[in-house]
């Protein structure tokens, strides 16, 4: 049974980076074909895939946030981290990471997730 946890800050202050690990158990994030995924949900709206770290390392992002994004992984921790820097109020979400069959959809595991709040 593959887990996943993310972790970090819930309070950020705008202008800031945003950090936030992924720790994976029951799998390795270096298993061939899986790719390790952050998604975010703000309040009122839809989720949205932010971006992905495969298998192999190579990383997804989506084009509206890839400026800001950054996704980089631990493979001796396995662990997966998410940055994303220069962020406002509009960047407060709900953040999860998830493992997928592709890099953008078909998620099959996901994190509880981390309530991140960007407030001065």
């Amino acid at each position: 049974q593959v887990e996943l946890q993310e972790s970090g800050p819930g309070l950020v202050k705008p202008s800031q980076t945003l950090s936030l690990t992924c720790s994976v158990s029951g799998g390795s994030i270096t298993t061939n074909y899986y790719y390790w995924c952050w998604i975010r949900q703000s309040p009122g709206k839809g989720l949205e895939w932010m971006g992905t770290i495969g298998y192999s390392g190579s990383t997804y992002y989506s084009p509206s946030l890839k400026s800001r994004t950054s996704i980089f992984r631990d493979t001796s921790k396995n662990q997966s981290t998410l940055e994303l820097n220069s962020v406002t109020p509009e960047d407060t979400a709900v953040y999860y990471c998830a493992r997928g069959r592709d890099p953008s959809v078909d998620f099959d595991y996901w994190g509880q997730g981390t309530q991140v709040t960007v407030s001065s």
